[in-house]
Protein backbone atom coordinates (compact mmCIF):
# COMPACT_ATOMS: atom_id res chain seq x y z
CA UNK A 1 0.00 0.00 0.00
CA UNK A 2 1.40 3.35 -1.32
CA UNK A 3 1.76 6.33 1.57
CA UNK A 4 -0.72 8.51 -0.22
CA UNK A 5 -3.36 5.94 0.63
CA UNK A 6 -2.80 5.65 4.12
CA UNK A 7 -2.72 9.58 4.18
CA UNK A 8 -5.37 11.49 5.59
CA UNK A 9 -4.73 14.80 3.60
CA UNK A 10 -4.67 12.69 -0.30
CA UNK A 11 -7.90 11.14 1.16
CA UNK A 12 -9.00 14.89 1.65
CA UNK A 13 -8.55 15.80 -1.65
CA UNK A 14 -10.00 12.92 -3.03
CA UNK A 15 -13.01 13.89 -1.09
CA UNK A 16 -12.62 11.31 1.45
CA UNK A 17 -12.80 11.39 5.30
CA UNK A 18 -12.77 13.80 8.44
CA UNK A 19 -10.49 16.28 6.85
CA UNK A 20 -12.84 17.49 3.96
CA UNK A 21 -13.31 20.89 3.68
CA UNK A 22 -14.46 23.49 1.06
CA UNK A 23 -11.71 24.19 -1.57
CA UNK A 24 -10.89 27.46 -2.31
CA UNK A 25 -8.30 26.82 -5.10
CA UNK A 26 -7.03 24.17 -6.40
CA UNK A 27 -4.31 23.34 -9.70
CA UNK A 28 -1.81 20.99 -10.64
CA UNK A 29 0.39 21.83 -7.73
CA UNK A 30 -1.64 22.95 -4.87
CA UNK A 31 -5.06 22.71 -3.11
CA UNK A 32 -6.18 25.52 -1.12
CA UNK A 33 -9.12 24.58 1.55
CA UNK A 34 -10.82 26.71 4.59
CA UNK A 35 -11.36 24.88 7.55
CA UNK A 36 -14.92 23.52 7.99
CA UNK A 37 -16.10 24.73 11.33
CA UNK A 38 -14.71 27.65 13.81
CA UNK A 39 -14.15 31.14 12.81
CA UNK A 40 -13.90 32.47 9.66
CA UNK A 41 -10.07 32.88 8.06
CA UNK A 42 -8.71 29.57 8.25
CA UNK A 43 -7.25 28.09 5.33
CA UNK A 44 -4.58 25.67 4.38
CA UNK A 45 -2.49 25.25 1.36
CA UNK A 46 -1.21 21.52 0.51
CA UNK A 47 0.59 20.31 -2.35
CA UNK A 48 -1.37 17.57 -5.12
CA UNK A 49 1.55 15.54 -4.48
CA UNK A 50 2.25 13.27 -1.93
CA UNK A 51 5.18 14.36 0.15
CA UNK A 52 6.02 15.22 3.42
CA UNK A 53 8.20 17.91 4.26
CA UNK A 54 8.98 21.55 2.62
CA UNK A 55 12.42 20.37 1.92
CA UNK A 56 10.88 17.83 -0.50
CA UNK A 57 9.01 20.50 -2.84
CA UNK A 58 10.01 20.58 -6.27
CA UNK A 59 11.22 24.32 -7.03
CA UNK A 60 7.34 24.29 -9.15
CA UNK A 61 6.03 23.13 -5.76
CA UNK A 62 7.63 25.88 -3.80
CA UNK A 63 6.90 28.75 -6.12
CA UNK A 64 3.32 27.20 -6.43
CA UNK A 65 2.76 27.25 -2.46
CA UNK A 66 4.55 30.83 -2.14
CA UNK A 67 2.45 32.47 -5.27
CA UNK A 68 -0.64 31.19 -3.65
CA UNK A 69 0.39 32.28 -0.24
CA UNK A 70 0.52 35.71 -0.50
CA UNK A 71 -2.89 35.58 -2.61
CA UNK A 72 -4.18 34.07 0.22
CA UNK A 73 -3.42 35.94 2.57
CA UNK A 74 -3.73 38.95 0.67
CA UNK A 75 -7.38 37.53 -0.25
CA UNK A 76 -8.20 37.14 3.64
CA UNK A 77 -7.30 40.96 4.40
CA UNK A 78 -9.60 41.91 1.88
CA UNK A 79 -12.32 39.60 2.65
CA UNK A 80 -12.34 40.06 6.32
CA UNK A 81 -11.33 43.03 9.69
CA UNK A 82 -8.01 41.36 10.48
CA UNK A 83 -5.20 42.99 12.10
CA UNK A 84 -2.50 40.32 10.19
CA UNK A 85 -2.12 36.99 8.49
CA UNK A 86 -0.31 34.64 9.84
CA UNK A 87 1.36 31.23 8.22
CA UNK A 88 2.84 28.28 9.59
CA UNK A 89 4.42 25.13 8.47
CA UNK A 90 4.84 22.63 10.82
CA UNK A 91 4.36 18.90 9.41
CA UNK A 92 4.59 16.66 12.66
CA UNK A 93 0.81 16.14 12.42
CA UNK A 94 0.30 15.10 8.99
CA UNK A 95 3.30 13.86 6.84
CA UNK A 96 1.98 15.42 3.65
CA UNK A 97 3.20 19.16 3.04
CA UNK A 98 0.35 21.85 4.31
CA UNK A 99 0.61 25.47 5.16
CA UNK A 100 -1.48 26.95 8.05
CA UNK A 101 -2.77 30.22 6.86
CA UNK A 102 -5.18 32.25 9.34
CA UNK A 103 -5.89 35.60 10.49
CA UNK A 104 -5.79 37.40 13.74
CA UNK A 105 -9.29 39.24 13.35
CA UNK A 106 -9.34 43.37 14.95
CA UNK A 107 -10.81 43.64 18.45
CA UNK A 108 -8.52 39.90 19.42
CA UNK A 109 -7.66 40.84 23.09
CA UNK A 110 -3.92 42.27 22.64
CA UNK A 111 -2.81 39.74 25.67
CA UNK A 112 -4.13 36.72 24.31
CA UNK A 113 -1.62 34.73 22.49
CA UNK A 114 -0.99 34.38 18.65
CA UNK A 115 -2.48 30.53 18.61
CA UNK A 116 -5.20 30.75 21.44
CA UNK A 117 -8.49 30.48 20.36
CA UNK A 118 -10.91 33.61 20.81
CA UNK A 119 -14.11 33.17 21.73
CA UNK A 120 -15.09 36.82 19.98
CA UNK A 121 -13.83 35.21 16.63
CA UNK A 122 -16.20 35.89 13.80
CA UNK A 123 -18.14 33.03 12.52
CA UNK A 124 -20.22 33.18 9.75
CA UNK A 125 -21.55 31.46 6.61
CA UNK A 126 -17.96 29.83 5.76
CA UNK A 127 -19.47 28.93 2.00
CA UNK A 128 -20.24 32.11 1.20
CA UNK A 129 -16.46 33.54 2.41
CA UNK A 130 -15.35 30.76 0.56
CA UNK A 131 -16.68 32.05 -2.48
CA UNK A 132 -15.71 35.31 -1.95
CA UNK A 133 -12.07 33.98 -1.68
CA UNK A 134 -12.56 31.46 -4.92
CA UNK A 135 -13.44 34.64 -6.56
CA UNK A 136 -10.34 36.51 -6.01
CA UNK A 137 -7.82 33.90 -6.51
CA UNK A 138 -9.29 32.95 -9.79
CA UNK A 139 -10.91 35.68 -11.19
Amino acid sequence: MAAEDDCLLCAKQRGEGAFVCPVIYADDLVVVTHRATGSLGYAFIETTRHVPYVHQLTDAEAAAVGRIRSRVAAALAVELPVEHVFTMVVGTGVAHFHEHVFVRHVGTPPDLPWDAPWAGAPTGDIDSLVDRLRDRLVG
